[in-house]
């Protein structure tokens, strides 16, 4: 299922210091949206407002165009349609197809399909091979191909990535880029992806989105965007002339 996403007049503040700042954002269903910006910008915060983790202090959080109440039954019945995955993977002390299968144990996914369906996951980022070794044992790009696998098994509407290649040397960044572009071909589903790397953005998003001071300053196409900006600021963000 493709799944629109929007953030409308969303407010958020840390300890006093406003990070969004009436941010208004739509994602269009079965797109990968690439938001990038300076370090400190809130593009961290973008994504977990968007996944229901962190309540917005104003505005509204829209779902296949229906406002969300944090907190609500209706917003935990559409954050299980969502998977977040982090910079930073945590992976329990325990095999990698149990890694995997933890999501779909909890939701009482019947014993005699979750074999199937996370070897289908496993295979997906080239990690059939490693199912019964120890999560915790792999390396860093090996144990973030485990965080995709353990996401995507639960086949989630909307796929929420932070920085998820951060790090990781240029294989492993090769082969999540082709899991998510495969993920969303075969899915439907939509992406948003926080990166730092700008070739990155060009390569797997349809549309990106420059996140300053607390709002998108442009949002535009992808080749228009990085070829064609139509602000002066953004012109300067990707040449590395702006100073923060």
């Amino acid at each position: 299922m493709t799944v629109p996403l929007a953030l409308a007049g969303v407010q958020k503040s840390f300890a006093g210091k406003a990070v969004l700042k009436d941010l208004d954002l739509r994602v269009e269903a079965g797109e990968i949206f690439g938001v990038v910006g300076p370090s400190g910008a809130g593009k961290t915060t973008v994504l977990r407002v968007l996944d229901l983790l962190e309540a917005p202090d104003g505005g509204q959080v829209l779902f296949e165009d229906r406002a969300l109440v944090p907190d609500s039954r209706e917003a935990l019945a559409q954050r299980r349609r969502m998977c977040l995955i982090a910079q930073n993977p945590a992976v329990f002390r325990a095999s990698v197809f149990d890694n995997v299968a933890y999501g779909l144990r909890l939701r009482g996914v019947p014993p005699e399909l979750v074999r199937g369906r996370v070897f289908s996951a496993l295979e997906f980022v080239g990690l059939l091979d490693r199912a019964d070794e120890v999560a915790a044992r792999l390396s860093g790009g090996e144990q973030q191909r485990v965080a995709f696998a353990r996401a995507t098994v639960l086949r989630p509407d909307v796929l929420l990535l932070d920085e998820f290649t951060s790090n990781l040397d240029p294989a492993n960044v090769r082969l999540l880029e082709s899991a998510t572009r495969r993920y969303r071909l075969e899915s439907g589903c939509t992406v948003v992806i926080v990166t730092h790397n700008l070739f990155q953005a060009k390569r797997l998003a349809d549309r990106v989105g420059l996140l300053l001071d607390g709002k998108f300053l442009e949002v535009a196409p992808t080749h228009g965007f990085f070829e064609n900006p139509s602000r002066p600021e953004t012109q300067a963000f990707l040449s590395g002339e702006m100073a923060y």
